[in-house]
């Protein structure tokens, strides 16, 4: 019997022809004690294996036993719905992910007419960019090393050492300038105040609707 309905397969649905045949089944001494308890069971169920009731007719040897094709005139597929599959954790935990994003990329679009714009441009980020601080470190030194070598020469007549060290000196101090400035630059950026127009629209109340007459 736990054969049987182990692996059920295709299911029809039980007809008086059938029902009448496995009560028949039940008591006949031509099955083993299994088929017959399969029989039996199945005798009152609206709906029976095909391979449990193919197997009861092949067993039964009696010779008023009716055709395979006479049990099953007018009986109908039995179709069962399958059962919904698990996600994996590995997926669960996937779909949490997009559905956070998916959430904040909706709340960014929904304040971005409100909240200011962060400006997330990084110094030289760009080769133009990269290419100009260049050009102007060039210069700079270029300057410094002028400069130096004008004053030292001022100061020490035409020595060529002291030349040379006072234009030394001066892309020195050239670049300690450069740094200094650049250092200022980058602190006022990252420190300036958020724009007065979007402090505006955030303080400024909602206009109420006015009610209709």
């Amino acid at each position: 019997m736990s054969a049987g309905t182990a692996s059920p397969g295709l299911v029809v649905t039980a007809t008086d022809p059938s029902r009448s045949f496995l009560s028949s089944a039940a008591t006949s001494p031509d099955l083993s004690a299994d088929l017959r308890d399969l029989a039996y069971a199945l005798s009152s169920e609206p709906s029976v294996p095909y391979r449990s009731i193919r197997a009861i007719w092949c067993a039964d040897s009696s010779p008023g036993r009716p055709p395979l094709r006479q049990l099953l005139q007018g009986a109908q597929f039995v179709l069962s719905s399958p059962k919904p599959r698990e996600k994996s954790d590995e997926l669960k935990a996937r779909l949490e992910k997009l559905r956070e994003m998916q959430e904040r990329r909706e709340y960014a679009e929904l304040v971005k007419d409100v909240a200011p714009k962060e400006d997330n441009t990084e110094p030289f980020s760009s080769y133009k960019d990269q290419l100009g601080f260049g050009l102007h470190v060039v210069v700079i030194m270029f300057t410094g090393y002028l400069v130096g070598m004008a004053a030292f020469r001022a100061l020490f007549s035409n020595s060529p050492v002291m030349n040379a060290a006072g234009g030394i000196l001066g892309v020195v101090g050239g670049m300690l300038m450069e740094t200094v400035l650049f250092i200022i630059r980058s602190s006022s950026k990252e420190l300036s105040p958020v724009p007065r127009s979007s402090s505006k629209e955030l303080s400024s109340p909602v206009p109420r609707s006015k009610k209709l007459q």
